[in-house]
């Protein structure tokens, strides 16, 4: 798969959500676990205060995930 699909397709989770589903679509469309993203924005919030910032900025610009979306090619 080359950088540029996963790019495409990387949207927020329907069922993997405690928030705004950002944290489960990264980790649908990535190597990482959803709870490793969790933790690695709670580091950069608690730390730097960056954190909340890019998981919002990801909130506002993620598509929804649509209906037919294939997450296991």
């Amino acid at each position: 798969m080359s950088e540029q699909n996963w790019l495409r397709r990387l949207s927020k989770a329907k069922d993997d959500r405690w928030i705004g589903g950002v944290c489960g679509g990264l980790g649908e469309h990535t190597p990482v676990p959803s709870w490793t993203w969790r933790v690695i924005f709670s580091i950069l919030f608690f730390c730097f205060g960056t954190g909340l910032l890019i998981y919002i900025l990801l909130w506002l610009f993620m598509p929804k995930e649509t209906a037919g979306a294939d997450h296991h090619e």
